[in-house]
C-alpha cells in the first residue's frame, strides 16, 4: 500500500510539474515565441521562455499576476490561477503599433521609439533568418530603406539618403568601425560583419555626429551581434544552431556552427561560418552591354584573350571568407555586466570585377586586379554598472582594439609587372557613456570617446618573369596617425505624453599627422598637420496628438573630419586620371532638416512618411588640381590628369520615403516601401552637376503569408532609370560601368526583380527556407556597381536547432 502511494504521489508530482510548464505563441501565426520575459508585479521574480517558447512558472504563487513582455508584441498579463484554469498556452498579440519599439542606437541606451525624432529602420532576428542574406551588405539591402551598390561579387558599399561610404558610420556592437582610410569611392568592409551572427540592426536614417562624431552625415548602421544566453533558473543552459545554404546563381556554399552554454552567472557562444562563392551568372534579358564575352587568361606566362564560352557568367568573380565570434558574458550581481566580444573575419584573394572589364583602345586593359585577403578582427571589452549616484543611474565603459588589413594588386595586359599596395590600421578606441534620470519627465545621456587609427602602408612591384622585388609609392604615407577626442551630451524630457523633445550638442577636435615620401614624386611638402574641431547639435520634438498619428521634426548638423585617404592618397581614381595628396582641406559640414508622420489605424493598417533636406558646405569632393604647378604626371606608365581631394563644392540632397504595412486577412499582410532621393553639386564657379550617391529611386512590395509552420513571402524589388543626365561627371566618365542608349552614352536602365521565398518549421528543432529571386531572369546592374546582380538564383537553407 505505502508502494502504491507513492507510485500516485510521484506521478502527480510529474503532472503538476508539467501542468506548471506553459508555451507562449504568437496568435495570428501560433508560432512559439522566444525570450519572452515573465515577471511578477514587483519583479522580483522572473523566468524566461526558450527557443520552443516554454517556460516553467512553478516559482510563481497560485493568486500571483504574470506579466508578459516581449520587444514585438504587446504587453499581456493574467494570474497565474487563471492561466492554468484556461490551458497552458498563452497567446501573444503582435505589435503592429512600431512607436512602442524599443531602439538604442540614438543614445546607446535603449529608449522608446516614440520619444524618437528621427527615423529609424529595424531589421529584427526574424527578418534575418528568413532573409538569409549571404552578407551584411544584402542583410541592409533587404530592409528596402539601404541601396546596396557592388563593384565585385566581394562588395557591398551601402548608400542612405544620398551619402556613401567615408559620409556613413558603421557600428558593430557599438564600436566605430570606420578608420582612417574610409574612402570617398566604394567602401567594402560591411561584408566582414557575419550575417549570421547579427541579433539585430539599427539604421539611423539622417546625421547622428552629436552621438557618433565625425563621417556620420548621411546615416548610422548599428549591428549588434547575439549575446550568449544565460541559464534558466537552475538548469545549465547548452543549446546550438547549425546552418547550410546553397544558392545557384554563385554556386554558392555556406556553412555556419554555433554553440552557447550558459551558466548562473557565465555565458560563452562561439560561432563559426564559412563560404565559398563561384562566378556569378547574370541573368538572360536585359542589355547585352553588361555581358562577358571575353577575359584574360595567363597560360605559360603569356596573357591571352579568351572568348567566354557563357557570356552571362562573370569569369573571375569568385571568392571565399571565413568569420569567428567568441562572447564571454559574466553577470556577478545585479548591478555589474561585463561582456567581452572577439571577432575575426578574413577573405580569400577575390578580383576587382569593374577593373577587369575596363578597356583601353578596345582591349581589356588588365590581365590581373584583385584585392588582397580583407581581414578584420576586434576585440571588445564593454562593462556596464548600475548605480544611484549623482552623476549616473548607468554607466557603460567600451574599450576596444581593432585590427583591418587590405591590400589591391594590379598588372596590365602583356605587362610582367605586378603593382601592389598593402594597408594595415590599428585602431584603439575608449568610450564612456553615462544615463542619468532625473525626473520621470527627465533623462541625461552623455560620454567621452577617444580613438586612435595608427596607418601603416607599403608599396611594391614585382616581376613575375625573374621574381624581383622593387620599391613603389605607397597609396598612404607610412606611420600616418588620425586622433579624435570628443565630448557629448544629450536630454530627452517628456513634456507631456503627447509632447517629447530630445536634444543635444557634441565638441570633436581631430589631429592627423603625415610624413610624405619624397622618393617617388616631388611633393611641395613634407607633412600634412591637420588640428581642427568641431562643435554639433541636433534637437527634435515627437508629437503624439492621438493614438493614430506620431509627427517627428528634426534639425541636426554633423560633420566629416579629413581622414588619412583624403589628405595623403595616391591613386589611379578613374581611367586617365591620378589622385595625389593634399595637406591644405578643412572638415565639411552638413545641416539637416526632417519632418516624419507615422499613422497606425488599429492593428491592420500603418504608413509612415519622412521627408528631408541636407546642405552640405565646403564639400571634400575630388576635383582637378595642379602639383608643382604641373597639371599632368605620368603615372603608372600613363600620362594622366592630376586631381586631389578638395573642399570644392556645395551640395544640396533632398527626399522622400514612404512606406506602408496593411494586415488584410489574419495571415496576409501587405507591406511596401518606396524612396526618391534627389540631389546636386554647386561648384565655385556656380556650375551643378548630380551628386555621385544620390541613387535611383527605389523600393520593394511584399505579400506574406503567416501560419503555424509556414511563412510565404512574394515580393517585388525595383528601381527607376538614370539617364545620362542624370549621372554624375565621374560616372558618366566611367562609361564600362553603364549599359549605352541610342545616342552611344551611358545610362543606368530601371529594373524589376519578382521573388518568392518560404519557410517551413519541419519539426522543432529543424527548419528550412526555399527562395526563388529573380524569377524572371532579369539582367541588371545596379547604379554605380561594377558587377550585374544575380540572374534567377535557387536558395535552399536548412537550420538545426539544439
Amino acid at each position: 500500500m505505502r508502494l502504491f502511494v507513492s507510485v500516485l504521489l510521484f506521478l502527480f508530482s510529474i503532472s503538476f510539474a508539467t501542468a506548471q510548464e506553459i508555451t507562449v505563441v504568437d496568435r495570428s501565426s501560433d508560432t512559439p515565441i522566444p525570450e519572452v520575459i515573465i515577471e511578477n508585479k514587483e519583479k522580483s521574480k522572473r523566468v524566461v521562455t526558450d527557443f520552443d517558447g516554454r517556460a516553467d512558472i512553478s516559482e510563481f504563487s497560485m493568486n500571483e499576476t504574470l506579466y508578459f513582455r516581449h520587444s514585438l508584441h504587446t504587453p499581456f498579463n493574467v494570474s497565474k490561477s487563471e492561466l492554468l484554469k484556461v490551458g497552458n498556452k498563452v497567446h501573444l498579440d503582435e505589435d503592429k503599433n512600431q512607436l512602442s519599439e524599443v531602439v538604442i542606437s540614438v543614445s546607446k541606451w535603449e529608449q522608446d521609439k516614440k520619444d524618437i525624432s528621427q527615423k529609424i529602420v529595424s531589421i529584427s532576428s526574424e527578418d534575418i533568418a528568413i532573409a538569409t542574406p549571404q552578407t551584411s551588405a544584402d542583410l541592409l539591402q533587404s530592409s528596402g530603406q539601404v541601396f546596396i551598390q557592388k563593384s565585385q561579387l566581394g562588395g557591398g558599399s551601402p548608400i542612405i539618403r544620398g551619402f556613401s561610404t567615408n559620409r556613413l558610420l558603421l557600428t558593430v556592437d557599438g564600436v566605430r568601425m570606420n578608420t582612417a582610410i574610409f574612402r570617398g569611392g566604394n567602401v567594402q568592409n560591411v561584408i566582414s560583419i557575419d550575417p549570421f551572427t547579427v541579433d539585430r540592426t539599427e539604421v539611423i536614417l539622417g546625421p547622428g555626429s552629436v552621438v557618433y562624431g565625425s563621417d556620420a552625415v548621411g546615416g548610422v548602421m548599428n549591428f549588434y551581434t547575439a549575446q550568449p544566453k544565460f541559464a534558466i533558473r537552475d538548469e545549465n543552459h547548452v543549446s546550438g544552431n547549425v546552418l547550410a545554404r546553397y544558392a545557384s546563381a554563385s554556386n554558392e556554399k555556406t556553412g555556419h556552427v554555433d554553440f552557447n552554454i550558459g551558466l548562473e552567472k557565465w555565458a560563452f557562444l562561439t560561432s563559426v561560418s564559412y563560404t565559398d562563392f563561384g562566378d556569378l551568372k547574370m541573368g538572360s534579358h536585359g542589355p547585352d552591354d553588361y555581358l562577358r564575352t571575353e577575359y584574360v587568361d595567363t597560360s605559360s606566362g603569356q596573357d591571352i584573350v579568351l572568348q567566354n564560352p557563357d557570356p552571362e557568367e562573370q569569369v573571375f568573380t569568385g571568392y571565399n571568407q571565413v568569420n569567428f565570434l567568441q562572447k564571454v558574458h559574466y553577470i556577478p550581481n545585479e548591478k555589474w555586466d561585463i561582456n567581452l566580444g572577439l571577432m575575426y573575419s578574413e577573405t580569400s584573394d577575390y578580383p576587382r570585377y569593374d577593373r577587369l572589364i575596363r578597356r583601353r583602345d578596345d582591349d581589356l586593359r588588365s590581365a590581373e586586379w584583385f584585392y588582397g585577403p580583407q581581414r578584420w578582427g576586434m576585440g571588445n571589452l564593454q562593462v556596464f554598472h548600475k548605480s544611484r549616484s549623482s552623476l549616473y543611474d548607468k554607466i557603460k565603459i567600451t574599450a576596444a582594439y581593432q585590427y583591418f588589413e587590405e591590400s589591391r594588386n594590379d598588372r596590365d595586359f602583356g605587362s610582367d609587372i605586378l603593382s601592389q599596395t598593402q594597408e594595415q590600421v590599428d585602431v584603439y578606441s575608449l568610450n564612456l557613456d553615462f544615463e542619468k534620470q532625473y525626473t520621470k519627465k527627465t533623462s541625461l545621456y552623455y560620454g567621452l570617446e577617444y580613438i586612435l587609427n595608427n596607418v601603416f602602408s607599403e608599396g611594391s612591384e614585382r616581376n613575375r618573369s625573374s621574381g624581383e622585388v622593387t620599391a613603389a609609392p605607397a597609396r598612404y604615407p607610412d606611420g600616418s596617425t588620425w586622433q579624435s577626442i570628443a565630448a557629448y551630451a544629450s536630454i530627452k524630457n517628456k513634456f507631456s505624453e503627447k509632447l517629447r523633445f530630445q536634444g543635444g550638442l557634441r565638441y570633436n577636435r581631430i589631429i592627423l599627422y603625415s610624413e610624405f615620401n619624397n622618393d617617388f614624386f616631388d611633393f611641395p611638402f613634407d607633412e600634412a598637420n591637420i588640428d581642427t574641431d568641431a562643435l554639433t547639435g541636433t534637437a527634435g520634438l515627437s508629437w503624439l496628438p492621438n493614438n493614430i498619428l506620431h509627427w517627428k521634426l528634426n534639425f541636426s548638423t554633423a560633420f566629416r573630419a579629413p581622414n588619412i585617404d583624403d589628405v595623403g592618397k595616391i591613386f589611379d581614381s578613374e581611367p586617365g586620371s591620378v589622385v595625389v595628396p593634399n595637406p591644405h582641406i578643412r572638415p565639411e559640414y552638413a545641416y539637416n532638416g526632417e519632418l516624419g508622420l507615422s499613422a497606425n489605424f488599429g492593428t491592420i493598417f500603418s504608413i509612415d512618411l519622412a521627408t528631408y533636406y541636407t546642405y552640405l558646405d565646403n564639400a571634400l569632393v575630388r576635383r582637378d588640381f595642379n602639383l608643382n604647378g604641373e597639371t599632368e604626371i605620368v603615372f603608372d606608365g600613363e600620362l594622366s590628369n592630376v586631381q586631389a581631394i578638395q573642399n570644392a563644392a556645395r551640395a544640396r540632397i533632398y527626399g522622400f520615403e514612404a512606406g506602408i504595412k496593411y494586415q488584410f486577412a489574419k495571415r496576409f499582410k501587405l507591406a511596401s516601401q518606396y524612396t526618391f532621393v534627389g540631389g546636386e553639386e554647386e561648384l565655385e564657379d556656380g556650375v551643378t552637376t548630380p551628386t555621385r550617391h544620390v541613387a535611383p529611386q527605389f523600393g520593394n512590395t511584399r505579400l506574406t503569408f503567416t501560419s503555424q509552420k509556414w511563412t510565404v513571402d512574394a515580393f517585388a524589388v525595383y528601381n527607376g532609370q538614370f539617364d545620362f543626365q542624370d549621372l554624375a561627371p565621374s560616372q558618366q566618365n566611367n562609361a564600362f560601368l553603364y549599359a549605352k542608349n541610342e545616342d552611344g552614352n551611358p545610362y543606368s536602365p530601371s529594373w524589376y526583380t519578382l521573388n518568392l521565398r518560404t519557410q517551413y518549421q519541419i519539426s522543432d528543432n529543424l527548419r528550412s527556407i526555399f527562395s526563388v529571386e529573380n524569377i524572371t531572369d532579369q539582367r541588371y546592374r545596379p547604379y554605380s556597381s561594377g558587377v550585374a546582380a544575380a540572374g534567377r538564383n535557387f536558395i535552399i537553407s536548412l537550420k538545426y536547432s539544439l
